[in-house]
């Protein structure tokens, strides 16, 4: 199974976001062992699901709350997502960590929370530009990793993990494609000191069009996790029918 991911962030207002799904539903995008998904803003996630309700295109949120209700003012539980329409959530994303603070205890708590809801998280990962300097690429993915799935009870619940290189995110900078491939490998040779399950690794980091093939082409890249480039139909249609025709 090939994942494309569409993280439409903050760049998409109420309007313009049901302008883009629509549009996407209008296409009768049709993918053979691959999957669809889209993660609007908090604003326009329930009137997407509904839109998109009767199609093959999922919907996940951007980021989700732990506690399920209560007084934590400006926050959305993951449970009331799942409610909504929801199949997936973004868990984790490097703008929630180094931008708002989010610790790894944080990003465990939201896993357990998703599991909870029936929700799949997309367990964000990634190292600095800093780490790279520092030759701690693999120590921080590998602390990252630990802090989820150390003791993490997959028995009934899935979950994927999109590698997500923060130097890469939004710069126009993307990760090597031999890089890439080594990085995925690693990852899914360290989950196996948590479990025996088969867990899918995407990558992020300005997928384009250009590149996008040469990463679902990898042996051990299960997807992309597209930004940007994912909130117009004319840079995102290509990415699309890119991945289309290696999976059709």
């Amino acid at each position: 199974m090939k994942y494309i991911f569409a993280n439409w962030k903050m760049y998409l207002d109420f309007d313009e976001t049901l302008i883009l799904a629509n549009a996407l539903l209008r296409e009768k995008i049709e993918l053979t062992d691959a999957e669809l998904a889209v993660f609007p803003s908090n604003l326009a996630v329930r009137e997407v699901s509904m839109s998109l309700g009767a199609s093959s295109i999922a919907v996940g949120a951007q980021n989700s709350g732990y506690p399920e209700k209560g007084a934590y003012t400006g926050l959305v539980s993951a449970q009331m997502f799942a409610k909504v329409g929801c199949k997936y959530s973004l868990v984790g994303h490097s703008e929630r960590r180094y931008i708002f603070g989010e610790t790894n205890e944080d990003v465990r708590k939201k896993i357990e929370i998703c599991f909870d809801a029936g929700l799949i998280p997309v367990l964000c990962i990634g190292e600095t530009e800093k780490d790279v300097k520092e030759d701690k690429r693999e120590y921080r993915l590998k602390k990252q990793i630990m802090a989820v799935f150390d003791n993490l009870n997959l028995d009934n619940n899935d979950i994927i993990i999109a590698y997500e290189p923060v130097w890469a995110i939004g710069t126009g900078k993307n990760c090597d494609f031999t890089k890439a491939e080594e990085v995925h490998a690693m990852i899914k040779q360290e989950l196996k000191n948590y479990t025996k399950k088969e867990i899918s690794v995407i990558y992020g980091g300005s997928v384009n069009d250009k590149n996008v093939k040469s990463y679902i082409s990898l042996k051990n890249v299960d997807g992309v996790l597209v930004g940007g480039a994912s909130t117009k139909l004319e840079t995102f249609l290509p990415i699309i029918k890119e991945v289309q025709s290696l999976s059709n």
